[in-house]
């Protein structure tokens, strides 16, 4: 591939000045990837967390035999197809009225797939704490509300912050339904320009980036975590 005719300043106008491309492309596609990756794992976090307290009952008490079901056939289905496929669906089939929103359709699939994922975090909580809890004579709601919940997020925390960096990448498939998010954009202006260098380094930068200051800030926080545990 010759580099040098990709990386021109004619190139570069095209690609970021003409019709305004970077604001409109790759910034609001930015915006809607962050937007997407929010909600999405806010949904995620109360549906996992419904899940894994689900499983967590039934597998000490031997409850919720129905719910526990209905969880088993959620994640099974979910961790065993491709979350592409899984945004296809929501969009093209059970959001198939014309007018529907794209947005919403990507906020939902992507919330319901990492609410599988989600829900194992949460499961993984110490069942040390319930014993802790009945000890103090609290009923298993009081247990869950007092003792479980604050600590809970607490523990889990990072691994929830680590599941976001995951979501925000995952979120990249959003133009299988034509939802002009980051990478959509970079590709829409790739078709326009037919420069595949600068947009799509671009994006990749910008990912780069967003998911480097992520990580550092999620070690800084198991950091403080951990000297607060120690204190």
């Amino acid at each position: 591939m010759d580099w040098e005719k990709y990386l021109t300043a004619e190139q570069f106008y095209n690609t970021f000045v003409a019709d305004d491309r970077f604001v409109k492309y790759i910034l609001g596609g930015l915006k809607t990837t962050l937007i997407i990756t929010l909600f999405a794992v806010l949904l995620g976090i109360f549906l996992g967390f419904l899940v894994g307290t689900v499983r967590s009952t039934y597998e000490r008490t031997g409850k919720l035999v129905v719910l526990n079901a209905v969880c088993r056939v959620y994640l099974s289905v979910i961790r065993g197809t491709p979350v592409a496929v899984q945004l296809m669906i929501m969009y093209f089939f059970i959001f198939a009225a014309p007018g529907s929103s794209k947005l919403l359709s990507a906020i939902l699939a992507f919330g319901i797939n990492s609410g599988a994922y989600v829900a194992e975090i949460f499961r993984s909580i110490d069942n040390g704490q319930f014993e802790a809890g009945r000890s103090l004579g609290f009923n298993y709601a009081q247990t869950v509300w007092y003792i479980i919940l604050p600590q809970a997020f607490k523990n889990v925390l990072p691994a929830l912050c680590n599941e976001f960096i995951a979501l925000l990448k995952e979120t990249s498939v959003s133009g299988f339904i034509a939802l002009q998010d980051l990478t959509r954009g970079a590709d829409v202006i790739r078709s326009r320009t037919y420069n595949p260098v600068l947009p799509l380094f671009t994006v990749a930068l910008v990912y780069w980036m967003i998911v480097t200051f992520l990580t550092y800030m999620v070690g800084k926080l198991e950091t403080r975590l951990r000297k607060n545990e120690k204190r």
